[in-house]
């Protein structure tokens, strides 16, 4: 009888097994077969691909930074990560991709990458070529200086044309500083990555650097003692995920993954986990320009 209850239990667990092993309803399962799409879309190739290629940044504190890890964190990386999941596609097939500011459209168009999540401001300019879904957050552009500088309180204090500040090449910011300087050649430096223009002010090459509040705010967290900001933020930079221009689909298809984000409560863990560390508030979720 003991043999007959012992091999009763064996059968009832490996039953048991056998049901967990086909793939029960409990979350878990982010895999091809958990995710139904129509044919010929983004979506579907990218899901029976079981792959995906994430433009981001790797130099920016709370929003994309690659990590000792070896991979980018932050909170840019973590709405691609919403998306991605939403694909049915799990995370460990991320491969990411370093996406500056200047190549951003360029590894779109090219197809080098599928979506660019990449503190990405949209704007007319960028839509002649790419599409935004989004934007997921606004930040504002504002100024890094040394801690102890009392000379430059805004935008303005460049028009005198003795501070050099610094931006990158292809940013938003450095477009717009541009209006504010009085000799574009000579007051306006322009690098590759934000970290080069921070070493720079630290070093006394530059006297400024300007880019979105939400960068500067984790280059402060990173060194207090060294940075601060001037003034208040004087733009608005909407920050949205780039795809393929044709793509009305995909884009509708991440857009409708943010909402849900917002809903379910992720888009804030996501900020709280990441860039809401560095004291930048998080706000009240944009409306999703559905265009």
């Amino acid at each position: 009888m003991r043999i007959k209850r012992v091999a009763a239990v064996a059968a009832v667990a490996a039953l048991a097994l056998g049901l967990t092993a086909c793939g029960g309803d409990d979350g878990g399962d982010t895999g091809a077969g958990s995710k139904s799409f129509t044919a010929g879309t983004t979506m579907e190739k990218l899901n029976k691909a079981q792959k995906i290629k994430v433009g981001t940044k790797f130099d920016q504190p709370g929003f994309g930074l690659k990590g000792l890890s070896g991979k980018p964190e932050g909170f840019d990386v973590e709405i691609a990560k919403i998306i991605v999941k939403e694909l049915g596609i799990p995370e460990d097939k991320i491969e990411w991709v370093e996406a500056p500011s200047k190549v951003r459209e360029d590894v779109i168009v090219n197809g080098t990458v599928d979506l660019v999540a990449a503190t990405y401001t949209i704007n007319d300019k960028r839509k002649e070529r790419i599409a935004f879904a989004g934007p997921y957050y606004e930040a504002g552009q504002n100024i890094l200086v040394k801690k102890d500088d009392t000379t430059i309180t805004g935008p303005d204090s460049f028009k005198d044309g003795t501070k050099k500040v610094c931006s990158v090449t292809g940013s938003t910011p450095a477009e717009t500083i541009k209006q504010y300087v009085k000799d574009v050649g000579t007051q306006l430096v322009l690098f590759d990555t934000y970290d080069k223009c921070r070493d720079a002010l630290k070093g006394g090459q530059v006297d400024a650097v300007t880019t979105d509040n939400v960068i500067l705010l984790g280059y402060i967290a990173k060194d207090e003692a060294s940075f601060k900001l001037a003034g208040s933020n004087f733009t608005k930079e909407p920050y949205g995920i780039g795809v393929k221009k044709e793509d009305a689909d995909f884009r509708s298809f991440i857009n409708d993954t943010l909402d849900k984000a917002v809903s379910d409560g992720s888009w804030k863990k996501a900020w709280d986990d990441t860039a809401g560390k560095f004291g930048a508030e998080l706000g009240s979720a944009p409306t999703i320009n559905r265009y």
